[in-house]
């Protein structure tokens, strides 16, 4: 019982020693987290009249610099590199977000002759890890004729069989009676894709996008794999040069690292919005 005098606490209520607990742990979680990337960027802006090699290296530079990210400039030709990159990526998020919605929404909402056996084809592909499919995966893509170019590079990660599982997932979600209710009005599957379906999955669609880039985007091993001229190389392969075979400079290897890192950054501050106001939405309008 609590007296008059004493605020109710409710089912949610926090103590607060529980928000201080709570709070040292998400700023643990930071430090973790956010904290190498913290020091990347410091060690990008440091001349090199700062020693970086000293048993206790300071944070904050002396004197910021941005020398680092011209002599990047100049000794790879890095502006190709990241347009290299950008075609893979547009061509890898273009693919899940048109493929993985259709195969998603085919999976949940159509009704078809052996669609559990698909669903579980879908299924196997994830118990393979990626080693074990990567030579049949050069392959194909050689007989293809695209070995050495950016297309064959972004073709075998063109549809996720995660993130068709994903949409498949969020179609479910969407109330069965609203795609009865299309149906009575003479929808067609297009229509009710369009019309009921997408407006509900904007939120999951949002978390394809943002992992299909970072995926396309942070691949090292499969474009190193297929392609062979340097002028060919995505940004994460044509870094590789700044680690020398003598020598290496760690100021030169974190800028690098910074300018790879920032369009993650950039993709996902323009789409967490559209991610976050879909989970906070849970549910479809009304």
């Amino acid at each position: 019982m609590t007296g008059p005098g004493r605020p109710a606490r409710g089912f949610n209520s926090t103590s607060p020693t529980e928000k201080a607990v709570r709070y040292l742990l998400l700023a643990l979680v930071l430090l973790l987290t956010v904290g190498p990337f913290l020091w990347e960027l410091s060690t990008s802006l440091k001349g090199a009249d700062e020693d970086i090699w000293t048993r206790s290296p300071g944070f904050l530079p002396h004197h910021p610099t941005l020398a680092n990210y011209a002599t990047v400039a100049d000794t790879v030709p890095v502006w190709t590199y990241v347009l290299n990159s950008l075609v893979v990526a547009a061509v890898t998020v273009a693919g899940n977000a048109v493929g993985a919605t259709l195969a998603g929404f085919a999976l949940a909402r159509l009704r078809f002759r052996g669609s559990r056996a698909v669903l579980g084809l879908f299924l196997a592909t994830l118990v393979l890890p990626g080693e074990v499919t990567i030579v049949s995966q050069y392959v194909t893509v050689r007989s293809l004729g695209l070995a050495d170019t950016l297309v064959g590079v972004a073709l075998p990660g063109a549809i996720g069989m995660l993130n068709v599982l994903l949409m498949r997932t969020a179609f479910r979600a969407v109330p069965a009676e609203l795609d009865a209710a299309a149906l009575v009005d003479g929808a067609n599957a297009w229509q009710r894709l369009v019309h009921v379906g997408l407006p509900n999955v904007r939120g999951m669609l949002s978390v394809v996008v943002i992992f299909a880039f970072i995926g396309a985007w942070d691949d090292f091993l499969w474009p190193l794999i297929v392609l062979t001229d340097p002028d060919h190389y995505t940004l994460t392969v044509g870094l590789q040069y700044l680690n020398g075979t003598f020598s290496a400079n760690p100021r030169l290897i974190a800028a690098g690292t910074m300018i790879a890192f920032l369009p993650i950054v950039v993709v996902f501050a323009l789409l967490q919005r559209f991610f976050f106001r879909g989970v906070e939405e849970g549910a479809v309008k009304g």
